[in-house]
């Protein structure tokens, strides 16, 4: 059986240098046009207002992502001159904390554009000269797609920051799609047996998601989608937060002393259930995944639903495991690029889209929409694989392993395709729900 399982060739197979540039270019392109329409959005006096302790200042991921760009493509790849070497520190994420960033002697808005555009002028000179092989950094323009992915992750924080912020709308999107799939049954049955988990063959794969190993996993049931608003109101309306059954030690705790009664930026009133969403009031629509969710009331939920979280390889195998072929695939659908048809990705739209809205999407056993919409809460503490080796820093993945952090899966509808794959593992706090963070539910399926 493990001669069977195989994993999608690379992305890049084949492509020249050129073609290996121009890829490149339009990744950092694409990542600079999201940074700019999200802190455009907004006047200068919200771009240096903390919208909340648990996020910087917009004018600070800005510049930070400068400050990256600087440090791995200027200076690393690139052998050139510091251009600001004396603000290393205050764009350092390890040296201050979130809380603290807004004291922060910080380039202002007009000084962090004019410091980006002149990092990213001179990257791209670099990105023209780079030989694309010889060193493991550059192979495969791994640098330049790290980059990209980070970038695209912090406009995925600024969008948080966005959803966070008061004040009128300043953001603006086409509604989510609904539901194009005919009835959906509510679970799938994922076969036991091995599967190859991770990557080591996606080029721009991070640290965390190396080397592909083999796993097993024993049958199980999962979601078909994501737990909808409908299904969690179920739950709130039955007492689910009053009742210490369904929570763990730590998440009752949680609950209590912060006295959590709903999702966040969730409000009851005589008509039902209302969100805020980037500045607009509306009704909780029932068929959309439910978003802003802890680890902690996933777990809950799925204790009151007579089910669990599932594990990441659980997830991953979902996801992933082609049982026609022994194949894992870079993404449910194949190994395609992700299109507005398979995923809601990229800030498309603002909101989670309904429960079967991307039938195009599915994976080969019939679960939908595991990338998108929601990130995945799993039951899974973040830690290396077998033969996990730090790659390019520490700090990127290594330095988070353990107890403390929980894995998320699959990204939501602020992440971007340039920034998600089918092995891509997210990781935070279960106390967390400012991110875009929903669930699905699993179960074993015992002598199945």
């Amino acid at each position: 059986m493990t001669e069977f399982l195989t994993e999608a060739p690379s992305m890049f197979r084949g492509k020249t240098a050129d073609e290996l540039r121009e890829h490149a270019a339009q990744a950092l392109t694409g990542a600079r046009s999201r940074s700019t329409a999200l802190t455009d959005a907004v006047d200068d006096e919200d771009l240096v207002r903390q919208h909340s302790k648990l996020m910087s200042p917009l004018v600070w991921d800005l510049a930070h992502i400068g400050s990256q760009e600087e440090l791995w493509l200027v200076r690393d790849v690139g052998g050139r001159e510091p251009l600001r070497p004396d603000i290393d520190d205050l764009y350092d994420a390890f040296q201050h904390p979130r809380a603290d960033r807004p004291s922060l002697p910080l380039l202002g808005p007009a000084e962090a554009r004019h410091y980006v555009g002149e990092v990213r002028a001179k990257a791209f000179d670099v990105l023209e000269r780079a030989p694309m092989e010889g060193r493991r950094l550059i192979e495969s323009a791994f640098a330049f797609g790290m980059i990209t992915q980070h970038e695209q992750q912090h406009d995925e924080t600024m969008l948080a920051t966005h959803q966070l912020r008061q004040g009128e709308p300043v953001l603006h999107a086409p509604a989510a799609p609904g539901a194009r799939s005919g009835p959906l049954p509510p679970e799938v049955l994922v076969p036991g047996g091995p599967f190859l988990m991770g990557t080591s063959v996606e080029p721009w794969a991070l640290d965390n998601e190396r080397p592909a190993h083999e796993v097993g996993v024993d049958a199980f049931f999962i979601d078909t989608t994501p737990v909808t608003n409908g299904e969690y109101v179920e739950f709130l309306e039955s007492g689910g937060y009053r009742q210490r059954q369904w929570w763990s030690e730590a998440g009752w705790e949680y609950r209590s002393a912060h006295d959590i009664t709903a999702p966040r930026f969730w409000r009851r009133e005589a008509g039902g259930w209302w969100r805020a969403r980037f500045g607009v009031d509306e009704p909780v629509p029932a068929e959309q995944p439910v978003v802003h969710v802890s680890f902690y009331e996933a777990e809950a939920y799925a204790a009151w639903a007579g089910k669990r979280l599932p594990t990441e390889r659980e997830w991953e195998k979902a996801a992933r495991f082609d049982p026609a072929t022994g194949q894992s695939r870079r993404f449910p659908w194949g190994n395609e690029a992700p299109t507005p048809e398979h995923a809601n990705l990229g800030q498309r739209h603002l909101s989670p889209a309904a429960a079967g809205a991307y039938p195009a999407g599915a994976s080969p056993l019939g679960v939908h929409q595991l990338i998108g919409d929601v990130w995945e809460w799993t039951s899974t503490d973040f830690h290396g694989y077998p033969g996990f080796a730090a790659f390019p820093y520490r700090e990127y993945s290594e330095v988070f392993f353990g107890p403390d952090y929980k894995i998320l899966r699959g990204g939501s509808f602020g992440t971007d395709a340039a920034a998600i794959r089918g092995t891509f593992r997210n990781w935070d706090y279960p106390i967390r729900r400012q991110i875009f963070a929903g669930f699905r539910c699993a179960r074993d399926a015992a002598g199945v």
